[in-house]
């Protein structure tokens, strides 16, 4: 039997090499002379850069840079092995994680970090970057990250506005003669697995603000200070992005990237199957395994086990998952071709106790797994004797 483990990482717990080599001690405890193949997979989030840089044969590089707060802090990126792609993940330099509960207020966090990023990959010689912009702490609409790489937000005074959503109603000028000239020749892909709009019930603010310690009275001012900004980039740039699918990402991060950089937004999960290439990996196999912490009816848009059933689905091979926590609304999965969803806890727990086991619970759930398909050809094949 030829199986192959295509998983996501566990947020917080899990990378996606990490979970594909515990599904396969499960699988080998019952088909021990299994082929098996395992490809870790990302979808712009945490574990993009990680996965590509391996895939690849790249190499992943340190840098200081700031932090959603402007503390300094070191963050990581890689280079692909093609020593001309750079791969980045906001949520390194900018992301939600980096701060305290008690930190989080995105009418202060900045995405400054991200674009200091960008200035270390353009100095390693890179001119394609790929941004996955998963876990922001920001609701700045990328102003932080268009600083750091030249370009000035100025209020009505000619003074640079502070940083974060909050000090976006001040801006009144905006100035690109300094931006960063190596930017003329590059190309930026926006790794996102969310299409969000800028403004409205699904934009940035009312939709991720909270998530980042926006209060109700928060999220309404946040709201109008996109609209500023967007009103202001228009009618100084001739440039609309509010509408523009993906424009709200990462607190409004789209919407200023493709306002003024080379840019171009795309699901995270098709760039990553793309240069690891998923589907040459998948076309003999007679079993898919995917795999991610948390699956919900939010997993059919742009999600990696979505993304991995879908490219199976061509080939008509069947599909497993395994999720951390498996919630309600899951049952248009099982039309995109999942034959089975199974979350892995195996008794009542808290969520500390399962990331503290979630290796542990993986094993279980595959072996358990793979012994309903030993007796699911054990039946098979009682039946074609009898006949």
């Amino acid at each position: 039997m030829k199986i192959l483990i295509a998983p996501d990482s566990f947020k917080d717990c899990l990378t996606s090499s990490e979970v594909g080599k515990y599904i396969e001690k499960g699988i080998r405890k019952v088909f021990p002379d299994a082929s098996i193949k395992l490809v870790p997979l990302a979808d712009g989030g945490e574990g993009t850069v990680m996965t590509l840089v391996t895939a690849t044969g790249g190499k992943t590089f340190y840098e200081k840079v700031h932090d959603p707060l402007m503390r300094e802090i070191t963050a990581h990126f890689g280079v692909l092995g093609d020593d001309e792609t750079a791969v980045i993940e906001m949520a390194s330099a900018s992301g939600i994680e980096l701060l305290q509960e008690s930190e989080r207020n995105p009418w202060k966090t900045t995405s400054y970090g991200t674009g200091e990023l960008i200035k270390h990959a353009l100095d390693k010689g890179c001119r394609k970057i790929i941004i996955g912009i998963g876990g922001s702490a920001t609701n700045d609409a990328g102003t932080g990250l268009l600083q750091a790489l030249g370009i000035q937000f100025l209020d009505a005074g000619k003074r640079e506005i502070e940083p974060g959503g909050g000090a976006l109603k001040q801006l009144a000028f905006i100035k690109t003669n300094h931006l960063d000239q190596r930017l003329k020749q590059s190309k930026i892909i926006i790794a996102s697995d969310v299409m969000n709009p800028l403004l409205g019930k699904t934009g940035a603010s009312a939709v991720y603000g909270p998530q980042k310690g926006a209060d109700g009275n928060m999220v309404i001012q946040l709201e109008a200070n996109l609209q500023h900004f967007a009103d202001v980039v228009r009618q100084q740039q001739g440039v609309s992005v509010e509408n523009i699918p993906g424009s709200g990402a990462a607190g409004g991060l789209g919407a200023g990237m493709l306002a003024f950089l080379p840019s171009e937004i795309k699901p995270g999960f098709d760039i990553v199957k793309e240069v690891v290439e998923l589907e040459k990996h998948m076309q003999d196999a007679d079993l898919v395994i995917t795999a991610e912490g948390k699956i919900d009816n939010q997993t059919a848009y742009g999600k990696t086990p979505a993304g991995v059933a879908g490219i199976a689905g061509k080939y008509n091979i069947p599909v497993i998952a395994f999720a951390g926590i498996v919630e309600d609304g899951i049952n248009e999965l099982f039309k995109k071709g999942f034959r089975a969803i199974i979350p892995i806890a195996n008794k009542p727990m808290n969520l500390d106790e399962s990331i503290k086991k979630a290796g542990e619970l993986l094993i279980m759930a595959a072996e358990r797994s793979m012994r309903l398909i030993q007796t699911g050809k054990l039946v098979s094949n009682r039946k074609n004797q009898n006949k």
